[in-house]
């Protein structure tokens, strides 16, 4: 299973995002650049998803398995059906993405996979032999190859596909959530995305298709590490304390932008389930000095939808991730 994005042609032309806030499935015709046909969202109640890197992110599975089945009912796909085969989107928490440097990388994949995961044994908090690992070269010269590595526990993998197939729908390929929105990213030039929700935030820079920085922060404890002593809603994060997170996450982001390419961003492009309002709201009332100058829009536009696409009643950046895996 591959764990990062490639070309549409290649993929399923159904897309469903499993999130603590909800489920999200969209459908795209395979002549239909980069337009989702039809799109819907189940919403999930707190801590049916708590994602992390220890067994347990499906924490209510019955629930996730349902709002799976009713989110692809929705957009007319029935379970069990022909043709019922799609990309799964999946919390960044559940998984690690990082960007690794190597003086040289053999071309080969089954030369060059052993090479990837070794790096991995010592950068990722769990055992790098029992994940799935993928990766793709981001840059070359002669004296460095730039890579961008994803790996996910196997037991972590399998819950969130063995909900999908026993929703009645076979999984063809697996996506992170903030690698699947920047696929919807069609400007070339250098973009900031913030894909902010419950359980985490994450900062992307991405310039002409190439990936500049990925960095996540975990917002709220995997349900597997929650300590049954404690009150549940002593072990969350305040909401103070989650809104410092995320304008700490983007001030860090900028001044990596503005070090690496000498410029200042001019907009932030937001995903998830925080939508630009209220990103723009969390920064201007962090302290963050540069909220004004800085617009922030989200990431997905209306162009991203079919003029028969009802997305209403849906976040546009809940659609981010979905509208990335079918970009045509």
């Amino acid at each position: 299973m591959n764990l990062l994005p490639k070309a549409s042609g290649s993929r399923p032309r159904l897309a469903c995002e499993i999130a603590p806030e909800g489920v999200t499935a969209a459908r795209a015709a395979a002549t239909a650049e980069a337009a989702l046909d039809s799109v819907a969202r189940i919403p999930l109640a707190d801590g049916a998803v708590m994602p992390g890197l220890k067994p347990g992110n499906l924490t209510d599975r019955v629930a996730v398995i349902a709002a799976i089945r009713r989110a692809l009912e929705a957009i007319d796909v029935r379970p069990n059906s022909r043709g019922a085969e799609l990309t799964i989107i999946i919390p960044d928490a559940a998984v690690r993405v990082l960007l690794l440097d190597f003086d040289a990388l053999p071309a080969k994949l089954t030369e060059a996979l052993p090479i990837v995961r070794f790096r991995l044994k010592k950068l990722v908090p769990f055992e790098i032999d029992d994940a799935m690992v993928s990766y793709q070269v981001m840059s070359s010269s002669k004296t460095t190859v730039r890579v961008l590595a994803v790996a996910i526990p196997r037991d972590i993998l399998a819950e969130y596909e063995t909900a999908v197939r026993e929703a009645g729908f076979e999984p063809g390929a697996v996506l992170p959530s903030t690698l699947a929105a920047l696929a919807g990213v069609a400007a070339p030039e250098a973009s900031l995305v913030v894909n902010a929700g419950s359980a985490g935030v994450t900062t992307a820079i991405t310039r002409d298709g190439v990936l500049l920085l990925h960095r996540s922060v975990d917002l709220q404890p995997a349900a597997s590490g929650v300590d049954p002593e404690i009150p549940a809603q002593l072990q969350q994060l305040s909401v103070a304390e989650i809104t410092h997170e995320i304008a700490q996450a983007v001030t860090v982001a900028v001044a990596y932008f503005e070090d690496t390419l000498s410029a200042t961003p001019s907009t932030i492009l937001s995903a998830g389930s925080l939508s630009a309002d209220a990103l723009r709201h969390v920064l201007s009332g962090n302290g963050y000095n540069e909220a004004d100058a800085v617009r922030v829009r989200e990431l997905i536009d209306a162009s991203a939808f079919s003029a028969g696409a009802v997305t209403g009643s849906i976040p546009r950046g809940s659609l981010a991730g979905v509208a990335g895996a079918l970009r045509g």
